[in-house]
């Protein structure tokens, strides 16, 4: 069954896999080497004390001795951490061996290096427009990691530039389908959304390389800008659009400084004030708390009603 994962109901559907990754019939290599010494060593013996001219004889059975040695020695593998190798014989898969050490596996077959170590790509820039049709910048990093070398090395030709082309694939998706800034709270935007985009970018690259035996281990953005023919227009926008937040939270903080301020003065029965004079006194306290300016006091030297 095909591998699908939906991102904003679309569809991300890549082929099954036709072969995954086995162990195959290996040993340890250090009998083997072992053993193979002992046998080359033996047909040097029998060389040695044959007669050179008498091929047929004991100096032929020493040479065919000391073949038959060095021909396994050509199946041993000196494998490292963090890699594998992907077994072959005569293009059939045997499987993957990753125990690291000497390792021996029958002789005749293709073994090819591959790397199981974490990896990362960053991709290039991409120009593409948001979901309003802004013009944006973005870019990414992917943390990955050969999961199933089998797939990775028959399911595509090369799975490091297939990471990397459905990496930018993804990211292009991405930016196209949310906007930069968000003028709704409930719809997600680049800016204001980092955590869910990126999860969200994650799970369509891991559904995009799944099949080439990739894990994603994270993904982060490391690039998100409007592009330069636009950038100063909405960096205007974007001061305009605080500036009128932060004018809104100061209104409703001097609002219910003056409402405290009212409140208390009743309560205290400081002083008796008609609606009149608390509509001058509201507008005042408003007046000062809500200007962008320090206000100039004017001391009233007459009765309050002059």
């Amino acid at each position: 069954m095909a591998q699908m994962e939906k991102i904003e109901d679309v569809a991300v559907e890549m082929p099954a896999a036709k072969v995954s990754e086995r162990r195959p019939r290996d040993v340890s290599g250090w009998p083997v080497l072992g053993l193979c010494l002992l046998v080359i060593a033996a047909g040097a013996v029998l060389i040695f004390q044959g007669d050179p001219q008498d091929f047929p004889g004991l100096a032929g059975v020493g040479v065919l001795v000391a073949v038959i040695g060095l021909l396994p020695l050509t199946s041993l593998m000196a494998i490292a951490p963090g890699e594998a190798r992907v077994v072959q014989l005569l293009g059939r898969y045997l499987g993957t061996v990753r125990a690291d050490g000497l390792r021996w596996v029958i002789p005749f077959t293709q073994r090819r290096r591959i790397s199981t170590r974490i990896r990362n790509h960053e991709t290039d820039v991409a120009k593409v427009n948001d979901v309003d049709g802004n013009p944006i910048e973005m870019a990414a990093v992917v943390v990955w990691q050969v999961e199933d070398t089998a797939k990775a090395v028959f399911e595509v030709d090369d799975f490091v530039e297939f990471v990397a082309i459905q990496t930018e694939t993804a990211v292009r998706h991405i930016a196209g389908n949310y906007p930069y800034d968000s003028h709704d709270d409930d719809q997600l935007s680049l800016r204001d959304n980092a955590d869910e985009i990126t999860g969200k970018l994650s799970a369509e690259i891991a559904a995009r390389v799944s099949s080439a035996g990739v894990r994603v281990i994270e993904s982060r953005i490391t690039r998100l800008s409007y592009a330069p023919e636009i950038a100063q227009a909405m960096l205007r926008r974007q001061q305009a659009g605080a500036i009128v937040a932060a004018r809104k939270q100061i209104v409703e903080g001097a609002v219910g400084m003056v409402e405290a301020a009212l409140h208390r003065l009743d309560a205290a029965d400081v002083v008796d004030l008609d609606d009149e004079r608390k509509a001058t006194m509201v507008s005042n306290l408003l007046v000062v708390l809500c200007g962008d300016k320090d206000v100039q006091p004017v001391v009233n030297t007459g009765s309050l009603y002059q």
